[in-house]
């Protein structure tokens, strides 16, 4: 059994904030500025999410190391003095 498996395939907000380790509240918010896939019922109130899709906003989202945001900023101050 998948960890996956634990979470039915439509989330509320609370099962999302849970799943992520987030506030409820903040998880509301990135539905409401469209950073999170999120639907609404016609005439409903509540935001739904469906599973598979918060993984994959999980996985397009990595985490980048100071490290290698240094790189990164590296690379572009190179890039612009190129051009």
């Amino acid at each position: 059994m998948s960890p996956t498996d634990d979470y039915p395939p439509i989330l509320d907000a609370a099962q999302v904030a849970e799943l992520l380790g987030m506030n409820v509240q903040m998880v509301r918010r990135y539905a409401r500025e469209g950073r999170i896939p999120a639907y609404k019922l016609p005439g409903g109130r509540t935001f739904k999410f469906f599973r598979d899709e918060v993984f994959e906003f999980l996985r397009d989202h990595p985490v980048v190391s100071a490290e290698d945001a240094e790189v990164n900023e590296d690379a572009a101050v190179n890039e612009d003095e190129r051009a």
